[in-house]
């Protein structure tokens, strides 16, 4: 709605701007086909300008920055310039030469300045420090996605539950990973690659995040690999990694660049128990020791439960004894809940 309300006040301003042109004497006293002219030409400059500007569907603000101080710092620049030369500036009678002269200069120096500052966006920052603030709170670092996070799939579980508000980014060369391996001739390889792509599929349609797929930068060695390429993509982008793959995430790791593992955040998820929690479970095979049975919980955990080897197939209460985390997860200990001391 406010962009229509802009849009609307850019035509009137355009329509007032033609009413001024009208009642100049210039108008007036020129050919009567010159007021229709300037009113089609004020008429089709706002429609053009607000064409251009929705077929842009995306800005990069960084871009826009520095446009917007190239052409700031250049227009300073030739005044001062026009300053300096002004005492060695011969007076009239002079070579049209140096009435041109404020002019050339300006749009020499507009295009070095505008020129300069977009080859270097990445390393200078022309936002106020308040916005670039508060855009990192509202979590605008996008989220780097590589081939283990989507074609584990729960990262679209993720993505449902409203859980990142910032937008996923897949690199090119990952999806063009995913696509030769749907085609693969090994079974498995073929499967992942089909699933990767439907996790894809699945992200694109969710409403809760946006998600793009980018090409790497020119600077990216295409001969590396693709874990070095994704954390330079990620670092390019000021984003984080998503993964399952911890070699990625410690050279994430390496090159200060943040990342997250979707096993940890499924590991940190899992209900915790202490001593005396009573818990139902199905046991679904011996354990170690003798006597034991083991079953597993619906997260995975398992489940050793002492002397109840005899009710394997069977779901029981159990009370739990203690616990431990190991490095494939957390260990739940219990004994059948009627056994209790």
């Amino acid at each position: 709605m406010a962009l229509l309300v802009l849009r609307a006040i850019f035509f009137m301003v355009a329509i007032g701007i033609a009413v001024l042109i009208f009642g100049s004497d210039e108008i007036r006293q020129g050919p009567s086909w010159v007021p229709w002219a300037v009113l089609a030409g004020m008429v089709a400059l706002p429609a053009t300008v607000i064409g251009l500007d929705t077929s842009i569907k995306r800005k990069d603000l960084t871009v826009i920055t520095a446009v917007y101080f190239g052409v700031l710092v250049g227009v300073f620049l030739t005044y001062v310039a026009i300053l300096a030369l002004t005492p060695i500036i011969p007076r009239p009678p002079r070579s049209p030469v140096f009435d041109w002269l404020p002019l050339v200069m300006g749009m020499v120096l507009c295009y070095m300045c505008t020129s300069l500052l977009l080859q270097t966006r990445d390393d200078f920052r022309f936002l106020i420090p308040y916005v670039e603030f508060a855009r990192d709170i509202q979590g605008m670092r996008p989220n780097v996605l590589d081939a283990t996070a989507i074609v584990d799939g729960r990262i679209a579980e993720l993505a449902d539950a409203r859980i990142f508000e910032s937008r996923f980014v897949v690199p090119s060369f990952v999806v063009d990973e995913l696509q030769s391996s749907s085609e693969s001739g090994d079974r498995q390889r073929r499967m992942r690659g089909r699933r990767g792509l439907d996790v894809l599929n699945r992200l694109r349609e969710t409403e809760a995040i946006e998600i793009e797929v980018l090409p790497p930068d020119a600077e990216v060695d295409a001969e590396g690999s693709d874990e070095a390429r994704v954390v330079a993509m990620a670092r390019k982008l000021g984003g984080r990694i998503i993964t399952n793959d911890p070699n990625l995430a410690k050279i994430a790791a390496l090159r200060s660049v943040p990342s997250l593992n979707v096993n940890d955040v499924a590991v940190a998820l899992r209900p915790s128990y202490v001593p005396g929690d009573f818990l139902s479970v199905r046991l679904v095979k011996a354990g170690e020791e003798p006597g034991q049975g083991v079953g597993y919980l619906d997260d995975g955990t398992m489940v050793v439960v002492e002397s109840a080897r005899d009710q394997i197939g069977r779901t029981i209460p159990v009370t739990v004894t203690s616990t431990l985390q190991r490095p494939a997860g957390r260990l739940v200990f219990a004994r059948l809940e009627d056994s209790r001391a």
